[in-house]
């Protein structure tokens, strides 16, 4: 019987098995080469390559560069002018009210340091001398007029200045004009004035015609007006010139055909007012 031959596994790579390892130890070298001369390669095909990358040549752009934001400019700075013209106003501003102030405070303080009262008028009597209408409608007339002045004030006095008007009229029509004696009034006192005062005058038919229709009712309308020039006197101090109004609305019962000198005439009513013009 013949032997059986045996076949046994022969391993054709254990002759090929180097005994020793390929790479010495500690070494970084593989079966794709060596990593520092490759990385050395690449680094350097990136500093060939050109930067903005053109299209077709497979390389893309480097990124956009990104940097810190630019610094804001600085703010403009003002122009001083208008800063100065708006305190230079506000400065007179702020020096008229602080003004407007101490005249108020100093006005109050004399106010209640004199205690002044307006001065009181009256026309007392009105006497017609003279009043003639000639037929050209000329009127020539003449009145003796009496007006008490009071001055109730206890430390004010009152100057009159010469340059007075004083008048006496028919609605628009002015009859007769004179002028008041310069004198001085002291405190609490009250003055009898006897003044004449006259004149001539164009009238009109219509003045005329009003004339005689108020004489038939026994009341005609007359104004008396004086524009005095005065000085109040507070203390020893005397204040600035001023002129003081004097307005009388009398109502008399007539006016025309009056005979006899100075014949007097009724006053009916008399109302005056006073005031003062700066």
């Amino acid at each position: 019987m013949a032997d059986h031959q045996r076949i046994h596994p022969v391993d054709l790579e254990a002759g090929r098995r180097p005994t020793a390892p390929l790479m010495p130890g500690g070494s970084f070298r593989s079966d794709k080469g060596d990593p520092a001369p490759r990385a050395g390669y690449q680094q350097q095909q990136q500093q060939q390559r050109p930067r903005g990358g053109q299209p077709g040549t497979g390389h893309l752009p480097p990124p956009p560069y990104r940097g810190a934001p630019p610094p804001l400019p600085p703010p403009k700075r003002r122009r001083g002018g208008r800063g100065c013209c708006c305190r230079f106003i506000c400065c007179i501003v702020i020096t008229i009210v602080i003004l407007a102030v101490l005249a108020a405070a100093a006005v109050g303080a004399l106010y209640l340091a004199f205690q002044p009262k307006a001065p009181r008028y009256s026309v007392d009597r009105l006497a017609v001398s003279a009043f003639q209408v000639d037929p050209t409608l000329t009127a020539r007339a003449r009145f003796d007029v009496t007006v008490t002045a009071t001055n109730p004030n206890e430390r004010i006095g009152i100057y009159y200045e010469p340059g007075s008007d004083l008048g006496v009229w028919y609605g628009a029509t002015r009859l007769a004009r004179g002028a008041l004696p310069a004198f001085y009034q002291g405190h609490r006192n009250t003055t009898v004035l006897a003044l004449a005062v006259g004149g001539q005058v164009q009238l009109g038919s219509s003045v005329v015609s009003a004339l005689q229709d108020a004489q038939r009712t026994g009341s005609v309308p007359l104004l008396f007006r004086a524009d005095v020039p005065v000085r109040v006197e507070l203390g020893s101090f005397k204040l600035w010139k001023v002129t003081s109004r004097v307005k009388c609305d009398l109502v008399v019962d007539r006016l025309m055909d009056v005979t006899g000198s100075s014949s007097p005439i009724k006053i009916k009513t008399s109302n005056c007012k006073f005031s003062l013009k700066l």
